[in-house]
């Protein structure tokens, strides 16, 4: 078989396993899940998702302190070694410099990650009070005409 006939083959195979899945629902599908009969269209714990941001919190906390624990010792012995003509001195260096922009990336992305949580579950909250009062002043109005 050549490689054009088989990339057919498999393009033929892929856009038949696309098509049956798009074109299937699961018939009896679990709590919460995506859409369908007795799904959820979205499904938000937020016990679970502020416990994910208060660990992104605690990490980006502890990250700022703790990451730089060595960076004194490392410079010193990357000077020491340097001072004695050993090369190995600027590769200390330079590993050091690399971890510390490292440790500043994560801390960054924790605090990301623990800043859009915290906004998602407020943002979330403000909706759900705001669709409160929309149906509730809903069925008011209802009753009133």
């Amino acid at each position: 078989m050549s490689f054009d006939e088989e990339w057919s083959a498999a393009r033929a195979t892929a856009a038949a396993g696309v098509t049956m899945r798009l074109n299937q629902a699961p018939a009896d599908p679990a709590p919460g899940g995506s859409g369908g009969p007795g799904g959820a269209d979205l499904a938000l714990d937020q016990d679970r998702i502020g416990a994910v941001g208060s660990e992104a919190y605690k990490l980006h906390t502890r990250l700022q302190t703790d990451g730089k624990h060595a960076a004194t010792a490392t410079a010193e012995a990357a000077g020491a070694l340097t001072r004695e003509g050993f090369a190995s001195g600027a590769a200390l260096l330079k590993a050091g410099n690399l971890w510390e922009t490292q440790v500043k990336t994560l801390v960054a992305a924790c605090a990301t990650i623990s800043n859009g949580l915290n906004y998602s579950l407020a943002s979330h909250a403000k909706d759900e009070q705001q669709l409160h009062a929309d149906f509730t002043a809903s069925a008011i109005d209802k009753y009133l005409k």
